[in-house]
Parts: C-alpha cells; structure tokens; sequence
C-alpha cells in the first residue's frame, strides 16, 4: 500500500504513541522543535467553521497530540467523520508555514507516514471490527448508492472500498465510438483547474498554480502540455473509488510510485467549501503528494470523423489525506518510456483504485484539445441530494461566500 519508504513503521498503536512521544522528549531530528513552533504559530480557524470539524491546536501539548491519533484510530465511525478528522487535523498546518514544514517534511512527515500505515492496516484488517464498519457505511449509503455495486461479503474494509460496479452500471459514452469524445474517469466532482499549464515554474492563472513537469515527474512527454488544460476530478469518499481511461489509446508511459507527502494541504476545509467541490484551489501542492501518472497516446478525428493526427492525454492519481494509495493493474505498471511497448487501452477501461482516504484525478490535454466541458442535452450533469450528505461532503453551496482567508496564490 505505501511503497519504498525507508523508515521503520509502527506495527500498533501504542507502539507509534510511544514512538512520537520519545521523539518529542528527545527531540529527534527537531520533533519537538517543528512541533512546538507548529501549534505557537496556529491560525485561528474560521469563525463559522462547524462545531464537528473544529480543534484549536494553539499552544497544545504532546499528549494533546498523542490524544488525538488516538482518538482518530479508533473512530470506525460513518462515511463523513472520517473526513471530519482529517478536516480537524488540517487547522494545525492552516495557513501557517511552521505547520506546513512539520506536516510534510522531517519527522513530522514520518510521523504521518506511519500513522498512515497504522490507517491502512486497519483497513485491511479481516477481523470483525472491518466487518462492523462495513455494515456501517452500507447501512449509511442506503439501497439506492449501493444499488450500483455487485454485493459482498468483502472480506476487509478496503476491499469494500473498491468494491466493483454491476455489469453496465457505468455505459460508456457515446454509443458510436466516437474517439474525439471524452469520458469522466471515475465518478467524481469535475472542474478545470488551469488552461495555460507551465513547464518548471508554477504561475497563477485564474488563482491557481501547477508545475506539469513535476506533476509528471520529469517526464518527457510533458512538454505535450504545455500551454494546455487541466482538469480536476474529485472523488468524495463514499462513492466509486476506481478510476478507469478517458480515451481510446495507447498507454506509453506509466508510473504507480512517485512519493510525496500525505498531509500538508495549506487550506484543506478551501477544497471542500463550495458545491463545486475544489474550484478555484491552489492546485500547486499536489505536485509534492504520493502521485502516479499515465500518457496515453491517441488520435484526433478531422471534421468527417477520421484518426488523422495523433495526440497525448495525461492522467494523474494522486492520493490523499489518510491512505495515500495509487495502485495500477498489473497491465499499466511500469511501463518506462523506451523500455517497454505501447499498451492498448479501451476508453472506460479500468485503470486501477484507490483505497481508503482522500483521492484526486488530474486529466491533462494539449493545448488548444479540450477548450471547455462540454454537454449533450439530456446527459446526467449533477443529481438531487439528500441535504445531509450535502451537509457532510459540501461544507457550503456553490453560491456561499469562501470560508478562505486569503488567497492561497498571488
């Protein structure tokens, strides 16, 4: 699940309590420095953030610390408080550069990695407390999300995670197989992010930044999309969590292991503040978390139709908050440029899943390729919700005002 890191991780809780607390005393490697320096220089959250999600983190102790990655561990609780710990852990790096180095950097990083770890066996634990939680989240989700799903048992909590669709639950548009078209790949909330993207230097557009040369990192297919779009695909916890190709091609290059950082989003609440989950974010940081990346080569039809000019789209998974997984099919693992042949890929084929924890798909097009999202009248563009997940997974509509309180870029 978390692939080629080097420290050693905690095999259980008290084991990694035990582990940060020496550290603190100690001061390993400036544990207690980064951290003490972290919660003096906490920023207040916003005065109308929910009760649910709030923790004041100013001038907190160890133990404090200690406190609440117990707490965390032990939530087996709904779909949405997972996301609420997430959410209160966030305040600690919150517009506050000391919290930002602690979280993803030195110690503090290991510390996240490891309680990541912890995270992870959790969810993969067979035992009955996976099994409860699991009849948890069905029970919370109710007939009809789940409706879409082929039915347990599964055997973990994760595996429940990526639990696998009905056949012909998700039709692939259009009918005609039509190559020039599009396809989401996953179900998420979708935006563009950026449409001038950058090759080394991170530049605002719109309030946004993105390195593509990093994001894909160092690739040299990412001068394909320089002065091209990006598009964001978000997906909320409790939905469909495998993601699958968005054209027809040729997948040339791919990697499942670029590493990065697990915490660290300077405004975490900012992404998840309007309806239109993450519009107008500062996308910039994704290009230091746990990532992978895909460069299908593909073909753009002419105005009768015809495959006349090939053409390259990227997509990058990139794990979040809590399990940071990216995992590839064995099909489209290690596919290293020069070394290994093209591998064909349908449009709507499966690429690979996310496990539990936070999850984020990035498409990138050339320039001047995909100027706009663009509908067909009667294609689904949104559903009705019931007002209590509105309330756990959209912290305000689309028209309230921002909770931020600055912009995150210049």
């Amino acid at each position: 699940m978390l692939n080629g890191d080097e420290e050693q991780y905690s095999q259980n809780l008290d084991e990694f309590l035990k582990k940060i607390t020496l550290w603190y005393e100690n001061d390993y490697e400036g544990f207690k420095t980064m951290y003490d320096a972290a919660v003096e220089n906490v920023v207040p959250y916003p005065a109308d953030t929910p009760e649910e999600v709030r923790c004041d983190w100013k001038g907190k102790d160890i133990q404090f610390l200690c406190d609440f990655f117990a707490e965390w561990y032990h939530w087996r609780s709904g779909v949405n408080n997972g996301l609420d710990y997430i959410e209160k852990f966030s305040w600690i790096n919150y517009e506050n550069d000391y919290g930002m180095v602690f979280v993803t950097s030195g110690p503090g990083f290991k510390m996240t990695a490891d309680f990541t770890h912890l995270q992870g066996l959790q969810m993969d634990d067979e035992g009955p407390d996976g099994q409860k939680l699991i009849e948890k989240w069905v029970k919370e989700l109710g007939p009809k999300r789940m409706a879409d799903f082929e039915p347990g048992p599964w055997p973990t909590f994760n595996k429940f995670f990526t639990r696998e669709l009905k056949d012909g639950a998700r039709p692939i548009a259009p009918q005609d197989e039509d190559d020039s078209v599009v396809v989401a790949p996953a179900d998420c909330v979708i935006n563009m992010i950026v449409d001038e993207l950058t090759e080394t230097t991170p530049i605002p557009v719109k309030t946004v930044t993105m390195n593509v040369r990093q994001l894909l990192g160092d690739s040299d297919y990412a001068e394909a999309f320089i002065g091209g779009t990006a598009v964001s695909c978000i997906l909320m916890p409790d939905t469909y969590h495998w993601y699958h190709s968005p054209v027809k091609g040729q997948v040339v290059e791919a990697r499942e292991d670029l590493r990065g950082v697990y915490y660290g989003m300077r405004d975490f609440p900012e992404l998840l503040n309007k309806g239109n989950v993450g519009y107008g974010y500062d996308y910039e940081m994704f290009d230091n978390f746990r990532r992978g990346y895909l460069v299908i080569k593909t073909w753009y039809p002419d105005a009768e139709g015809k495959n006349s000019e090939v053409g390259f789209v990227g997509m990058v998974p990139v794990g979040l908050n809590s399990i940071a997984s990216v995992n590839f099919l064995e099909k489209f693992q290690g596919l290293a440029p020069g070394l290994t042949m093209p591998v064909p890929v349908e449009k709507g084929e499966k690429i690979g899943n996310f496990m539990y924890g936070g999850s984020l798909n990035i498409l990138l097009f050339e320039p001047g390729r995909f100027p706009a999202l663009q509908l067909l009248q009667g294609q689904r563009i949104g559903v009705l919700e019931q007002p209590e997940r509105t309330a756990g997974l959209f912290t305000g509509s689309y028209h309230t005002q921002s909770r931020r309180r600055r912009p995150l870029a210049p």
